[in-house]
């Protein structure tokens, strides 16, 4: 491992310190590409318009004319916690835009798999819906538009994922990534765009003279799920994506959320009040993700949609217990996973045991559910692009693996699958994604066919620099800044994917260090001089007398004190 420093541009930083940013964030944020404090500005005011976004003013129209016709709309979502709040915000929207009929459906991730499929477009129109809209999907359903189609339903795609060659005949399709649209965010999650969906469709009433300025319904409500989408998504914490994200903690700390919202606060032992992009990250996205990995996606948006906070409580408990679950199977598979990752393992030109450039496992016994998760930690294990795969669990389904990839910085892991599809015609029977991740179906006859084809699309595209894992941070803090005030200013700014959490780099003293919970490394250090108590989560191996480490500022609570000290990232080795 490597750990590097970011650029600071001087002249940057001293201008946003001129315009009243604090000096440490002048810094982050310099390095982070903020060239002027206009930049920082998250008011809704700064958001881009809607009708930048293309299909938007004809998405208005379509529902405009469908609400004032008392059309029937049905929204099918997709199974993660972006797909979740993105139904959620949909259905909410709508409501209070005037649609008196809108129900949702989510696809089951073992009996339907991914997106609108054909059967999804029958469930749909037999259910008595008039018009499908897709949110965080849909995209790449050329066959399931087809059918709802065939079947008279009006069909809106509202998505952000990658179009494949084919687009799908929709009545209207809005998703910053299809051909011809310039909308500048990019990266805007499915929530987000289904969020400029209804504030377009509200423009458009107001021009019909359904509401005015005045009396119109106040779609920051939403804001809340548009936040938690977006984080826990990881798409690129773009300005606009920050500003969404700003404008949701803004609501949530003040107390204004959906009950379902403040519930998973509470599940997670973590406080609404001083709300931050790692509770929507680490604690409330991975329970709403868990609904549609272990069960049904459809606890996950009830819990999203309910006014009743007692109803709400039981939904995030029960949500919580399906997470507890998934991170039983998780501990189990990846352990698994890494035995047969190792496995792979061969001598170097020094004799050095080391991983090959892309890793491919597949365990009888693994849950389909999970494997993405469980992908995602042995990439970060041996900075490898990482395949899992499960069986199929649908019927008749049986000899269909299904996988989930993560991948690292320089290795579009979507073009790679498209290049052994050409390469390999046959192995993948279905792909889809985007750069960092993606998932796949092969059968199982053509797993070990695939497994060597991905090793070599790596090992042509990754030069040996990429294969080691760097850290970039942003070098050494001054001791002055080692204040317990300065982590919540630093908790409290919107940072992610794109625009990472501050992380420093120093080397230290390592004074003493032990295992605690038999799987963390508890450290103290001297820094700088001065003692300072570390913690290394998921780290077991231990470190010499002196060294270069990357680390985040923390609060650690004991006994009602709170005391600063480092989350470890990495040493430099």
């Amino acid at each position: 491992m490597k750990i590097i420093a970011r650029d600071i541009p001087p002249r940057t930083v001293w201008a946003l310190e001129q315009a009243g940013v604090h000096p440490l964030l002048a810094r982050l944020f310099a390095a982070r590409g903020v060239r002027g404090k206009d930049e920082l500005d998250d008011g809704l005011a700064r958001l881009l318009p809607p009708d930048t976004l293309r299909g938007t003013r004809e998405a208005a129209v379509l529902l405009a004319d469908a609400i004032a016709q008392d059309k029937r709309l049905c929204i099918v979502a997709d199974y993660d916690c972006d797909g979740a709040t993105a139904c959620a915000v949909g259905v909410r929207g709508l409501r209070l835009l005037g649609g008196k009929h809108v129900s949702y459906l989510v696809p089951d991730r073992v009996v339907d798999g991914y997106g609108l499929t054909p059967p999804i477009a029958e469930r749909v129109a037999a259910a008595g819906a008039d018009m499908l809209i897709t949110v965080d999907n849909g995209i790449a359903s050329v066959e399931g538009v087809a059918a709802a189609k065939a079947r008279g339903l009006q069909v809106l795609v509202t998505d952000h994922h990658l179009p494949g060659p084919e687009l799908p005949l929709a009545d209207v399709m809005v998703n910053p990534n299809q051909p011809g649209c310039e909308f500048e965010s990019k990266s805007i999650a499915g929530v987000g765009v289904m969020f400029y969906v209804l504030l377009a469709l509200r423009s458009e009433l107001r021009t019909r003279g359904v509401f005015d300025t005045a009396t119109q319904p106040k779609l920051d409500a939403l804001l809340p799920l548009v936040a938690l989408g977006t984080v826990a998504d990881v798409v690129k914490l773009d300005a606009n994506n920050r500003r969404l994200v700003a404008q949701g903690l803004r609501r949530i700390r003040a107390g204004a959320m959906p009950a379902g919202v403040a519930a998973l606060f509470k599940a997670a032992g973590r406080t609404a009040s001083a709300a931050t992009t790692f509770d929507f990250g680490f604690a409330l996205g991975p329970r709403i993700n868990a609904a549609g990995r272990l069960a049904d996606m459809t606890l996950g948006i009830e819990c999203l949609l309910t006014d009743d906070a007692g109803r709400a409580d039981e939904l995030a408990r029960m949500l919580d217990g399906i997470n507890r679950e998934r991170r039983d199977i998780e501990g189990g598979m990846r352990d698994q996973a890494l035995l047969l990752a190792e496995s792979l393992f061969a001598a170097d030109g020094e004799g050095v045991e080391a991983p090959p450039p892309a890793i491919s496992v597949f365990g009888a016994d693994f849950h389909e559910g999970v494997v993405g998760i469980v992908a995602s930690r042995i990439k970060d294990r041996f900075h490898r692009p990482t395949f899992v795969f499960a069986a199929s669990a649908a019927p008749g389904k049986e000899q269909e693996l299904k996988g989930s990839g993560r991948s690292i910085p320089g290795f579009h892991l979507r073009d790679a699958l498209d290049l052994v599809a050409k390469r390999h015609p046959g192995v993948l029977l279905r792909f889809g994604g985007h750069a960092m991740a993606a998932g796949c179906t092969v059968a199982r006859e053509h797993f070990p066919v695939f497994e060597r084809a991905l090793a070599q699309v790596a090992g042509e595209w990754l030069a040996e620099a990429a294969l080691t894992r760097q850290i970039e941070t942003d070098g050494p803090i001054a001791r002055e800044y080692m204040r317990i005030d300065l982590v919540d200013t630093l908790h409290r700014e919107v940072w992610g994917q794109g625009f990472a959490p501050p992380t420093f780099s120093e080397e230290v003293e390592v004074v003493s260090q032990r295992l605690v919970g038999e799987k963390h490394l508890a450290l103290k250090l001297k820094h700088q001089g001065q003692p300072i108590d570390a913690i290394w989560f998921s780290h077991t191996e231990p470190l010499p007398p002196r060294v270069k480490l990357a680390f985040r500022l923390d609060a650690d609570e004991w006994q009602g004190v709170r005391r600063l000290r480092f989350l470890v990232e990495g040493a430099e080795v």
